[in-house]
Protein backbone atom coordinates (compact mmCIF):
# COMPACT_ATOMS: atom_id res chain seq x y z
CA UNK A 1 0.00 0.00 0.00
CA UNK A 2 2.67 2.62 0.88
CA UNK A 3 3.82 2.09 -2.70
CA UNK A 4 0.57 2.75 -4.12
CA UNK A 5 0.52 6.14 -1.81
CA UNK A 6 3.85 6.81 -3.30
CA UNK A 7 3.02 6.57 -6.58
CA UNK A 8 0.18 9.00 -5.93
CA UNK A 9 2.39 11.73 -4.18
CA UNK A 10 4.59 11.44 -7.66
CA UNK A 11 1.48 11.76 -9.81
CA UNK A 12 0.16 14.55 -8.00
CA UNK A 13 3.78 16.52 -7.61
CA UNK A 14 3.62 15.91 -11.81
CA UNK A 15 -0.07 17.71 -12.61
CA UNK A 16 1.93 20.32 -9.83
CA UNK A 17 4.82 20.54 -12.66
CA UNK A 18 2.91 21.06 -15.08
CA UNK A 19 0.63 23.50 -14.23
CA UNK A 20 3.85 25.35 -12.93
CA UNK A 21 5.16 24.93 -16.77
CA UNK A 22 2.16 26.20 -18.34
CA UNK A 23 1.69 29.24 -15.75
CA UNK A 24 5.50 30.19 -16.91
CA UNK A 25 5.02 29.66 -20.38
CA UNK A 26 2.33 32.06 -20.54
CA UNK A 27 3.72 35.07 -18.71
CA UNK A 28 5.04 37.99 -20.31
CA UNK A 29 8.28 37.68 -18.66
CA UNK A 30 8.70 33.38 -19.45
CA UNK A 31 11.93 32.31 -17.57
CA UNK A 32 13.09 29.54 -20.42
CA UNK A 33 15.64 28.22 -17.65
CA UNK A 34 12.87 27.77 -15.01
CA UNK A 35 11.20 26.04 -17.67
CA UNK A 36 13.77 24.02 -18.56
CA UNK A 37 14.44 22.90 -14.98
CA UNK A 38 10.39 22.19 -14.22
CA UNK A 39 10.69 20.00 -17.45
CA UNK A 40 13.54 18.06 -15.95
CA UNK A 41 11.71 17.63 -12.75
CA UNK A 42 9.24 16.19 -14.62
CA UNK A 43 11.15 14.03 -16.59
CA UNK A 44 12.54 12.79 -13.24
CA UNK A 45 9.52 11.61 -12.05
CA UNK A 46 7.95 10.16 -14.98
CA UNK A 47 10.62 8.26 -15.21
CA UNK A 48 10.44 7.04 -11.10
CA UNK A 49 6.43 6.78 -11.92
CA UNK A 50 7.32 4.23 -14.68
CA UNK A 51 10.40 2.11 -12.58
CA UNK A 52 8.10 1.68 -9.91
CA UNK A 53 5.16 0.66 -12.52
CA UNK A 54 7.82 -1.82 -13.72
CA UNK A 55 8.84 -3.33 -9.95
CA UNK A 56 5.21 -3.92 -8.98
CA UNK A 57 3.26 -4.29 -12.05
CA UNK A 58 1.03 -1.70 -11.44
CA UNK A 59 -0.67 0.12 -14.17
Amino acid sequence: MAIKAHMETLNKRHQELEAAIAAETKSPGCDDMRVVELKRQKLKIKDQLQELRIQNKVN
